[in-house]
């Protein structure tokens, strides 16, 4: 039994704001981040480590040090069986480009994203990349909003994932944006065989690491 992804659906399930996890393959803990910080729109960062830290402690940390609102990204790395994870904090929403140099020699990185707190409102976002291709993407409400409604990517793997939101009832115009958003995420979650672990991510010290400005 694995605690899946779904719990991500929940109101601020990993802290004010939203939320924004990888779950990779193919890649270790310390890779995993020195890829990330080079896909900052700003450019590289310089990677701070700071030591075993809650979701809580870091956000203290960040505060402590460049204020209430941090300019700064900053992340927890672990591993789960196979899947390394990694949960972003701080000023993580818009400062990304595109994952696919992450997932380059072979990586498999899935990139799940949600601006809760942003008044446009941004939907919760589904991103799945390979070998520096982008094998599915979608807004996990179906609702047209930010764009088309439907599952893009690769021409194999996006019309199953498609076909499986279908058969699950979506898009439903009478479903609750949250519960769209629960049930999308059901969906990939069993296709893809994701887990989160969540009184790992919730209560449990983790490696932190700031990705400072150079």
């Amino acid at each position: 039994m694995t605690d899946g992804i779904t719990w991500l659906a929940a109101p601020r399930s990993i802290a004010y704001g939203g939320y924004s996890v990888l779950l990779t393959r193919g890649v270790d803990e310390e890779e995993l981040v020195s890829r990330l910080a080079g896909a900052v729109c700003s450019g590289r960062r310089v990677l701070r480590p700071l030591g075993e830290l809650t979701g809580e402690d870091l956000i203290e940390a960040l505060e402590d040090e460049y204020g209430d609102y941090p300019e700064e990204a900053a992340v927890r790395v672990g591993r789960d069986g196979d899947w390394v994870f990694v949960v972003l904090y701080g000023l993580w929403q818009g400062e990304f480009e595109s994952m696919e140099p992450v997932s380059r020699d072979g990586a498999h990185v899935f990139h799940l994203e949600f601006e809760e707190e942003n008044g446009k409102p941004v939907p919760p976002w589904f991103r799945y990349f390979y070998d520096e291709r982008l094998m599915c993407d979608f807004n996990l409400r179906l609702d047209r909003s930010w764009g088309s409604a439907g599952v893009d990517g690769d021409p194999e793997v996006a019309p199953q994932v498609e076909r499986l939101l279908k058969e699950a009832g979506l898009p439903d115009e009478n479903l609750s944006s949250e519960d769209a958003h629960r049930t999308s995420l059901q969906v990939v979650e069993h296709h893809f065989g994701l887990s989160l672990p969540r009184a790992r991510v919730l209560e449990e010290a983790l490696p932190s690491v700031v990705l400072e400005n150079d």
